[in-house]
C-alpha cells in the first residue's frame, strides 16, 4: 500500500536501482549491516563484523552540511541526501550519523565521537529525534534556533519469518520461553515508549517480568543500538522477538526481503512518535541547515519517507 501511493513519483525505480547497486557491490545481499547503498567514487572495503561502519554516512572531511539523525531512519538517508543534492547542487559534501539519539546528544556534549580508533569532532548543523526529546533538550540546553516536525512512526513487533514462537502481542514477551531483544532505556528513546505499552498491556507485573526478571536471566537482551542489533539477533536466532519502530520491520521484510515478519500492534494498544528536526544555534553551516530543514517537509522528501513506511507529519515549524 505504501509503494502504491508513490508509484507515480518514480522513487520506486530509484530505490530498486539503489538496491541493485548494493547487490553488485557485495556480490549478494547479506543479513549483516550496513544495509545501505555504499557511497560512490572510492575503494569499497567493508569486512562484515571486522571493519564495518554502518551508521556514519558520507563525507567526513570538510562537510558542507552535517546532520545527526535519529538512528531508526538509517534506511532513508541515502535517497534523502541524493534528492536534497539534486535540489541544492551546491551542497556536495554531506555527513550524516544515524546513531541512537541519546548517543548523539552525548556526542554533542562531549565534543566528539570515538568509534574504535576513529575520533570525529564534527559539530552538527541539525539534530533530529522524537519530539519529546527535542522539547526536553530545548528546555534544558537551549540548543535550537528552530524546530520542525517532519515524520511520524508507530511501534510493531519484529519476529523471524513465519513467527515460529507464535507471538501475538505484547503479553507474549513476558513468556519464559520467548527471548526478547529490547532497546536499552539508558540511551534509546524508544525504550520508554515500549515500557509504556508494556504497562498498558499488563501493568507493572509485565514491565517487571520483561525488564527486570528476564534481563537477569538473560532472556531479555538490552541492545545498545537496536536498529542494528535487533534485526541481526532475530535473523541469527539469538532472539525471538523485538519491539521496534514499524518502519524497521517493514524495511527488513519488504525492502531487503530478509526472513523477517511483522506482528502489528493494534491502533488501540499502540502509540505514535513524531520526529522533529532541530536547527542548532551553533550550526557551522546555517544556510545549508535552513535549506535542509525546508527540504525535509517538501513533497520529494515526504515521498521517500512514505516509501519506507513512515507516516506524514503534523507539520509544525517553531522559531525559538
Amino acid at each position: 500500500m505504501v509503494i502504491q501511493r508513490i508509484l507515480g513519483s518514480g522513487l520506486l525505480c530509484i530505490a530498486l536501482i539503489a538496491w541493485c547497486s548494493v547487490s553488485q557491490a557485495w556480490g549478494q545481499l547479506d543479513y549483516l549491516p550496513p544495509w545501505n547503498p555504499p557511497p560512490a567514487n572510492g575503494k569499497y572495503f567493508t569486512i562484515p563484523e571486522l571493519d564495518i561502519v554502518a551508521d556514519l554516512h558520507g563525507d567526513v572531511v570538510d562537510p558542507q552540511l552535517t546532520v545527526f539523525f535519529a538512528g531508526n531512519q538509517f534506511m532513508v538517508v541515502h535517497e534523502l541526501v541524493a534528492a536534497f543534492q539534486k535540489r541544492y547542487p551546491q551542497y556536495q559534501r554531506i555527513f550524516v550519523e544515524t546513531l541512537p539519539p541519546g548517543i548523539l546528544a552525548d556526542q554533542i556534549r562531549k565534543g566528539a565521537l570515538v568509534m574504535g580508533n576513529l575520533r570525529i569532532a564534527l559539530r552538527p548543523d541539525i539534530y533530529t529525534a522524537g519530539q519529546n526529546r527535542i522539547k526536553e533538550l530545548q528546555k534544558s540546553d537551549h540548543w535550537f534556533s528552530a524546530t520542525e516536525n517532519y515524520a511520524r512512526n508507530r511501534l510493531a513487533l519484529m519476529v523471524y519469518q513465519g513467527n515460529p514462537e507464535h507471538v501475538a502481542g505484547l503479553q507474549d514477551l513476558g513468556r519464559a520461553d520467548v527471548r526478547v531483544s529490547m532497546p536499552n532505556p539508558q540511551w534509546e528513546g524508544i525504550a520508554k515508549r515500549i515500557e509504556t505499552l508494556y504497562r498498558k498491556a499488563g501493568g507493572e507485573p509485565l514491565v517487571n517480568k520483561i525488564m527486570v526478571i528476564k534481563v537477569k536471566d538473560g532472556s531479555t537482551y538490552l541492545t545498545q543500538i537496536h536498529h542494528r542489533q535487533t534485526p541481526l539477533r532475530i535473523l541469527r536466532g539469538e532472539s525471538d522477538v523485538g519491539p521496534v519502530w514499524y518502519t524497521e520491520a517493514y524495511f527488513q521484510e519488504h525492502i531487503l526481503h530478509n526472513p523477517i515478519s511483522t506482528v502489528e500492534i493494534s491502533d488501540h494498544d499502540n502509540m505514535e512518535v513524531t520526529y522533529t528536526a532541530g536547527l542548532m544555534k551553533t550550526a557551522p553551516h546555517p544556510q545549508a541547515a535552513r535549506d535542509f530543514m525546508r527540504f525535509l517537509t517538501s513533497s520529494a522528501a515526504q515521498a521517500i519517507y512514505r516509501y519506507y513506511g513512515f507516516l506524514a507529519p503534523d507539520s509544525e515549524l517553531v522559531v525559538h
